[in-house]
């Protein structure tokens, strides 16, 4: 399941809040991947969502693939737009 996201989150940009991001992925069992401008990261490892450069108004790409990549899709587009 792939679905483009605006982000939102003004805080994005913030070590704390990309490190709770990076801990919401690693609840799930599915693979989440984030891509943004032609790059993509796993959403799970804190250097690579650090290293994307995510920025309020920025588009990005969340692929979500697995058991439970519904749920993990719902939690992590929630957290991009809160």
């Amino acid at each position: 399941m792939k679905k483009e996201i605006k982000i939102q989150a003004d805080s994005v940009l913030e070590a704390r809040p990309l490190a709770e991001l990076v801990g919401l992925a690693n609840t799930f069992a599915s693979k989440i991947m984030i891509e943004m401008d032609e790059k993509t990261v796993n959403a799970k490892s804190i250097m690579g969502v650090m290293g994307l450069g995510m920025d309020i108004g920025k588009l990005v790409t969340v692929e979500a693939i697995g058991a439970d990549e519904d749920e993990a899709m719902k939690c992590i587009e929630e957290f991009l737009t809160k």
